[in-house]
């Protein structure tokens, strides 16, 4: 896992942003991801050009997996 800082708003980052359809539209409280073949990046919606958290697929699969799993209802 790293964390880097974005130099501008995706560029740096092989794939296009990616924000949630749960997300609502007042831009609240949101992450985007990019993914690409070998890693996925992680960033806040509300900061685009602040740090980027980087983790393989398979971390970010098991973080998915467990956020579906343990979500609040």
């Amino acid at each position: 896992m790293s964390v880097e800082q974005a130099a501008d708003t995706g560029s740096s980052h092989e794939s296009a942003w990616v924000k949630s359809s749960y997300s609502g539209s007042d831009g609240g409280n949101c992450i985007e991801v990019a993914v690409a073949p070998e890693r996925v990046h992680v960033r806040d919606s509300k900061d685009p050009s602040g740090p980027v958290l980087t983790v393989s697929p398979e971390a970010w699969a098991s973080f998915v997996a467990f956020a579906a799993t343990h979500a609040p209802r």
